[in-house]
């Protein structure tokens, strides 16, 4: 049976509204799941039909103790655990509890906000929002530090391979693995930089989003330690975000991939470093609040524990 796989290999688009929701203690759960995963089938065809240019679509994931709570089938996807955090001299990925992640976008605002609007009427009962970020594309796919956000992308065909589990795990064959850390950058001390600096951060040159050769990038900069070679490459989606007149600005880093083990090498390169000690530099400038890990199954999957 071909496994219809949920929305992952879209490409950005202009609004989204990431949400997680996690299950209140000893609440009935499984009844509001299988509504839920029929709604998110429902959600996706409707908006297809009806709005076929718009690009929209909402993409659920599960967490490792929402899996059990569900009483899902066993045994789990192979990489889905709940998120250790990475430790390093001076900067740490966090974790974050997440029993269910919705990545809804599209280029009009309003389909984003029905479509959360109809997940809250459904799981309210039940669970409580932890995390509601509204994302919106920040001129050509920057982020608010003002570098282009996502060039390392793969494309075309490659998408798919790189974001949906493959032979290696058959049982769940068109899955995805999902993993979300919200950013709050520091902007006051990175606006203190010079452009010069700036880039020597990032590893790009601002304006035209070029990479700088080997032998000026400097060893801590952030494309140096977030690619990891071309066999091992996630498929991201990152969104800024943001508050003008508190300050809290950010970026939403939400990646789509076959392996976990491939985005775990990404942080340990940017947490720990490479060697131990040459860490991100970006990361003096932007902070994880959270660090969550979810299984996206395939709609075929999502049909067939909408009716156990």
């Amino acid at each position: 049976m071909k496994q219809d796989s949920q929305n992952v290999t879209d490409y950005t688009n202009n609004n989204t509204i990431f949400m997680v929701w996690n299950f209140k203690d000893n609440s009935e759960v499984r009844s509001v799941f299988n509504q839920l995963c029929k709604l998110v089938i429902n959600l996706n065809n409707s908006v297809n039909v009806r709005f076929p240019v718009s690009r929209a679509s909402c993409v659920m994931g599960i967490g490792y103790d929402a899996w059990h709570q569900l009483n899902l089938p066993l045994p789990l996807p192979r990489e889905l655990a709940n998120f250790v955090p990475i430790t390093g001299e001076k900067h740490t990925a966090i974790s974050s509890k997440g029993d269910l992640h919705f990545h809804i976008r599209a280029d009009n605002t309003s389909i984003c906000y029905d479509m959360a609007a109809a997940i809250t009427n459904i799981l309210e009962p039940v669970a409580t929002s932890v995390e509601e970020i509204h994302g919106f594309r920040y001129w050509d796919s920057r982020s608010i530090l003002g570098f282009v956000d996502g060039t390392e992308n793969p494309q075309g065909q490659d998408r798919e391979f790189f974001s949906m589990i493959g032979e290696d795990d058959a049982v769940y064959k068109g899955g995805s693995y999902l993993f979300v850390q919200k950013y709050i950058h520091n902007l006051s001390s990175w606006k203190a930089l010079s452009t010069e600096e700036q880039e020597k951060v990032i590893g790009r040159y601002k304006s035209n989003d070029v990479e700088m050769p080997d032998d000026v990038k400097p060893a801590n900069a952030h494309i140096a330690l977030a690619n990891v070679g071309d066999d091992f490459k996630i498929v991201r989606d990152n969104m800024p975000f943001g508050n003008i007149s508190t300050n809290e600005m950010g970026t939403y880093f939400i990646a789509y991939a076959s392996t976990f083990s491939t985005v775990e090498k990404m942080l340990n390169n940017m947490f720990i470093g490479s060697p131990a000690g040459n860490y991100d530099r970006i990361l003096d400038f932007s902070t994880p609040k959270t660090g969550s890990l979810f299984f996206v199954p395939t709609f075929n999957m999502l049909d067939e524990l909408s009716s156990d």
